[in-house]
């Protein structure tokens, strides 16, 4: 998600509150359109530092308390900060018209020892990003990226040109959309509503105007023209709540998770997930934390992402190969379904092969299972009994086909299974150790080459960490008692039969999807507890198996359980593979509902 005007404008108070009479101790430039500027606020001890991106793909702003290496030589545009700006007081914070931009007003000293008022700006504006110096005249001094009349033809960036943010069309900021403002603006668009709220109302993202609808009570995808006059009368003073919540700063920012990805955020509590299959909401104080976190994850899911580029598409690959064999074997194993008629063939012939006339092409007899006449076809060449032995090798030859096919498409069947596993574990996978884990299967799987140790030698090598599981806590209350369950989910294989058959206690519980891949589930037994489970731990513990598996996007999904010790590994089986005889089963819901991330 990118920056709205909302985020920018809860930004623009947070930043307001922290650093308004702060002094500029330090500005690098740690990247090409990244600008880190050391700060000491007022009346507090240590120091922040406020971080200013204009990076075309992802522009940032937040607080930390972090640092970044700069590069020994200091670019053009970061000495000319240094020049107008170090030892300077920030004197306010604003976001001008609900705009994506931050106007950072700073006095300091000039060369004369006068006092000096300087702005600096950033455009948070996808590619138009920007971070711009201007004098308090908005006269522009420079920029991190000029911006000719070649490349725009609305606005230059450059140095002496007056520094203005091109209007927008048909857009008011939240504060001045008044129910008049809406009912004419809104009423009678034939759009979808959600699309209609943006193109309207300034700073308001889709997922913000989704949001709205939501709390109103109406479909996003509705068209505007067709809201009744009690749903537009609903939709306005939704509306206007949300925009007096606004100017009263009632933020309460929010990251959405998804299958524990993050989705999307926003200042204000994005209440449209709380019923959402498989999501769940964390809070954070300011927005600042908030940013730093979503996309800190966000970077590690797509550095993940490409760094198990490899994996992804080996394991295409070799399932796209296994399906194709398992698809050439059942036509085989279907062409098998002949032999059965040649040995009929071959045993009718055998009782009434005297009838056939010398060199016949045909044979009609009647069959003495069914009493119905059959057709034998035979080869003019051959006596009766030598087309009955021709039959009878038919016959055995499909029959041996039809044995091996089984137990080769049993084989492939249990191969595109495993391999359907491994491609689940690679969309868990968090860290390095969870895609080297996956690796390893592989090879034992035979599908990667073991790699080779130095020489052979393994003596003080550091052992590579094995990965944990995922690790969720439930709270129930049972005979009106509160108890604690924990519960584990496998990320990988290898994993999965490491929670399984050494961390598991028989006593415990076992949970997975049926008949579909998916992570091995644990509810560990509470310690000295004697007596049944309540069966909503039951639930939980089922939809938690169901969530992490490849049915998670399904309404409803069955999942077996069974006592720990119930579980049996068949020798040689690949990672992951368990076999059980005697278990329960329930249909559930996929979803983390009742569940709290203790890895946060």
């Amino acid at each position: 998600m990118a920056f709205d005007g909302l985020t920018v404008y809860a930004l623009s108070r947070e930043l307001e509150a922290v650093l308004a009479g702060a002094r500029i101790n330090k500005i690098s430039q740690t990247e090409g359109d990244e600008l880190y500027i050391t700060a000491k606020p007022q009346g507090q001890e240590g120091t922040v530092r406020l971080v200013l991106s204009s990076n075309a793909s992802l522009p940032l702003v937040y607080l930390t308390t972090e640092n970044k290496p700069a590069p020994p030589q200091a670019p053009a545009f970061c000495m000319l900060l240094r020049k107008h700006l170090t030892g300077g007081r920030i004197l306010s914070v604003k976001q001008p018209d609900f705009e994506r931009i931050l106007r950072f007003t700073i006095e300091g000293l000039d060369e004369m020892g006068d006092r000096k008022r300087h702005i600096l700006l950033i455009e948070l504006m996808g590619k138009y990003s920007n971070i711009i110096l201007t004098d308090e005249e908005d006269r522009i001094i420079d920029s991190i990226r000029r911006v000719s009349s070649a490349m725009s033809s609305v606005r230059e960036v450059l140095p002496g040109r007056a520094y203005f943010v091109p209007a927008q069309q048909g857009k008011v900021p939240p504060a001045d959309a008044d129910r008049k403002y809406l009912q004419t603006s809104l009423r009678g668009r034939g759009m979808p509503l959600a699309k209609a709220i943006v193109s309207c109302v300034q700073g308001i993202s889709t997922i913000l105007s989704q949001e709205l609808c939501y709390r109103a009570g109406i479909d996003a995808d509705r068209s505007a023209i067709s809201l009744t006059d009690a749903e537009f009368d609903r939709l306005c003073d939704t509306f206007l709540t949300f925009a007096q919540d606004l100017k009263n700063g009632a933020f309460s920012p929010c990251i959405a998770y998804l299958r524990d990805i993050p989705t999307e955020y926003a200042a204000v509590p994005l209440t449209l997930y709380e019923h959402t299959q498989d999501a769940r909401l964390v809070s954070y104080p300011d927005m600042s934390p908030l940013i730093a976190c979503y996309y800190r994850e966000k970077a590690l899911l797509n550095r993940m992402h490409e760094r198990s580029a490899d994996l992804r598409h080996l394991v295409g690959t070799l399932l796209e190969r296994s399906r194709k064999k398992l698809d050439l074997q059942e036509k085989q194993l279907a062409d098998t379904g002949k032999m059965d008629r040649y040995r009929l063939y071959g045993e009718l012939l055998q009782a009434f092969g005297y009838q056939a006339e010398p060199k016949a092409k045909h044979l009609t007899v009647t069959d003495y299972h069914t009493d119905q006449e059959i057709d034998i076809p035979l080869d003019p060449q051959l006596t009766a009994q030598e087309n009955a032995g021709k039959y009878f090798d038919r016959y055995r030859k499909l029959k041996r086909t039809a044995e091996a096919l089984a137990e080769q498409t049993q084989a492939v069947r249990l191969d595109i299974e495993h391999l359907m596993s491994v491609e689940e574990a690679i969309t868990l996978a968090r860290t390095e150790s969870d895609l080297s884990e996956i690796r390893e299967e592989l090879a034992i799987s035979g599908y990667l080459k073991k790699p080779a140790s130095a020489g052979g030698k393994t003596k003080g090598r550091k052992k590579e960490e094995k990965s944990p599981p995922l690790h969720y806590r439930a709270v129930i209350t049972d005979s009106g008692r509160e108890e604690t369950y924990d519960l584990y989910v496998g990320r990988n294989n290898l994993q999965n039969d490491r929670l399984t058959f050494q961390f598991a206690n028989g006593g415990d519980w076992w949970f997975h999807a049926k008949k579909i891949p998916g992570s091995h589930v644990i509810l560990k037994v509470p310690q000295g507890r004697q007596e049944e489970l309540p069966d909503r731990i039951f639930e939980i513990a089922a939809s938690l198996a169901a969530c992490y598996s490849a049915g998670s996007e399904q309404q409803l999904v069955e999942v077996d359980y069974v006592r720990r010790k119930e579980v049996k590994k068949p020798a040689g089986a690949h990672p992951g593979y368990v076999i059980y005889h005697t278990n329960y089963s329930m249909a559930v819901k996929p979803g983390t509902e009742g569940l709290i991330s203790v890895d946060g």
